[in-house]
């Protein structure tokens, strides 16, 4: 069995750090022309090779409830970032596609953005990477 007051003291170490380093790395969209969650849309979209996703992947990786995932995408459609039809695999879901504008906006924004992850994680050593990376992937639930 796992000892509670140290599953209790990583779990507030990791939670910590999570959240110094999200402040670091926030700053990576002020006065952008995309907002962390657009961000979050567009990074769901490009990792597929179409640059399509369904609505209802996207969001699964997000951490807003689908509601505000489709207003989201809705006001990102308005914006020129994304289009979204009808999936033809699902009549009730949706297909959200990025527009050349779309992608041009998060290439620019990712090359910026994962350097200041580079930087702030460059404290790690890369078996140290690959061990953070190996635990955190086991704490997540599978989907």
């Amino acid at each position: 069995m796992t000892d509670r007051r140290r599953a209790v003291a990583a779990w507030e170490s990791l939670f910590r750090a999570q959240y110094e380093v999200f402040d670091d790395i926030s700053s990576d969209f002020e006065g952008d022309e995309l907002s962390q969650a657009e961000y979050d849309v567009l990074l769901t979209v490009t990792r597929c090779e179409t640059n399509k996703a369904r609505l209802r992947d996207i969001t699964a990786n997000m951490l807003i409830s689908q509601p505000s995932v489709s207003r989201l995408v809705d006001r990102m459609v308005g914006r020129g970032l994304v289009t979204k039809c009808g999936d033809p695999e699902d009549g009730r879901g949706s297909m959200v596609t990025a527009t050349p504008q779309g992608l041009s906006v998060f290439r620019r924004l990712a090359s910026a953005h994962g350097r200041s992850i580079a930087e702030r994680m460059a404290v790690l050593s890369d078996d140290e990477l690959a061990q953070l990376e190996h635990l955190t992937t086991k704490l997540r639930r599978p989907r």
